[in-house]
């Protein structure tokens, strides 16, 4: 994969239909020196400490490292998951990992979708208060949007499991959840940022897509550009907030004018999700962007299997630094387990990941080796 080579100029037909403004660029020959010369000056160290990080992050069948012991299974659980989104993939994917966990422990689940707003949020938590669970699993939004019901559930004793609602992983006191899961944030933009700063040989023109109004998403993202900025030949070219309930509709138009405003200067991009590419494929297409070539998208989070069939098909995405959603949604069960018999949270943090088209699987999606037989036997199953 050549990583300075020129984009093609826009067809006449994609000007028209996108309103690009197509420019001359220099030799690939030249803009591969450059990233050399940026690499050599300035940014080396930060090049090879990036690239040593990334290369372990990408290492193939990651053997489990989380718990093996623990409480055996509490007989006859319901839970509700109250997702943020179904339409969300990596809210989808805990989803079922969940669904798979609960059936191998003998336990029901109840998935109720928050439909992406906070008002959608709100009334699926409410509903799943109603039907007075022994647990409730919060996935992937600030339970301060849901303050109310959050107090509900605490003076119900009702213990609450969150997966990516937070951004440290573990038990909180304030919102009171019994426990957080997630990858730790800090880890995960950084790993993302040190892909693009190893790839590009420290020599990179970036942009960053955020949802700035989730507190979570935004701290990712200054994490990520603060990363990038480590190195001294990267250049954050734009720092763009598309809302995930908006990604769909806007990233089409956000793509053909940063196309547009950037041309071949855009190089690499950072999202905090990875369903930013799935919605910019066409606008690439159409931009005159093959697939295969840069920009060089990066998601840092959460590697679902659409995004990871995505890198494996050279479409439109380099990489994914993804949560191993199936086995949090096992984690959230054992979780749970572990307070329904009175005992603390196991404060197991899952492990960070680079997928990439060299490392993606057959099953198109990444967990670590052993933890459904690790899990199983913790619970005697």
């Amino acid at each position: 994969m050549n990583h300075s080579a020129p984009r093609l100029l826009l067809a006449a037909g994609a000007i028209m239909a996108l309103g690009l403004t197509a420019c001359t660029s220099g030799s690939s020959e030249s803009a591969a020196a450059g990233a050399t010369a940026a690499g050599d000056s300035g940014c080396a160290d930060v090049v090879a400490t990036a690239q040593k990080d990334v290369d372990a992050a990408s290492k193939s069948d990651t053997l489990w490292n989380g718990p093996t012991t623990g409480p055996k299974a509490a007989a006859g659980k319901t839970l509700v998951y109250v997702a943020q989104s179904m339409t969300n993939p990596g809210v989808a994917g805990v989803a079922k990992g969940l669904q798979e966990a609960a059936a191998a422990i003998g336990w029901n689940v109840k998935v109720i979708d928050g439909l992406g707003t906070p008002a959608g949020i709100q009334s699926a938590f409410s509903q799943a208060l109603t039907t007075k669970p022994d647990g409730i699993v919060i996935g992937g939004f600030d339970p301060k949007t849901t303050a109310a019901q959050v107090a509900e559930a605490n003076a119900a004793n009702i213990p609450l499991a969150a997966w990516q609602a937070l951004s440290t992983p573990g038990p909180s006191t304030d919102p009171l959840l019994f426990t957080n899961i997630t990858t730790k944030v800090e880890d995960v933009a950084k790993i993302s940022a040190d892909y693009v700063i190893a790839k590009s040989n420290g020599n990179a023109g970036v942009v960053i897509f955020t949802d700035s109004s989730i507190p979570f998403a935004e701290g990712k993202s200054q994490m990520i550009k603060k990363e990038l900025e480590t190195c001294s030949g990267i250049k954050v070219l734009e720092y763009d907030n598309v809302p995930l309930s908006d990604v769909s509709a806007r990233m089409p138009q956000e793509v053909s004018s940063l196309l547009s405003k950037h041309n071949e200067a855009w190089t690499y991009s950072v999202a905090i999700n990875d369903v930013y590419y799935e919605n910019a494929a066409a606008a690439l297409r159409a931009g005159g962007v093959k697939a295969g070539g840069g920009p060089f998208n990066v998601g840092a989070g959460d590697g679902d299997s659409s995004a990871l069939q995505r890198i494996k098909a050279d479409e439109y995405q380099a990489a994914t630094v993804p949560s191993p959603l199936k086995s949090e949604g096992w984690q959230i069960v054992d979780e749970l387990n572990r307070a329904f018999n009175n005992e603390p949270a196991s404060g197991y943090v899952p492990q960070i990941h680079v997928s990439t088209k060299e490392n993606t699987t057959a099953t198109d999606a990444w967990d670590p080796v052993g933890y459904q037989d690790a899990y199983r036997t913790i619970w005697g199953k």
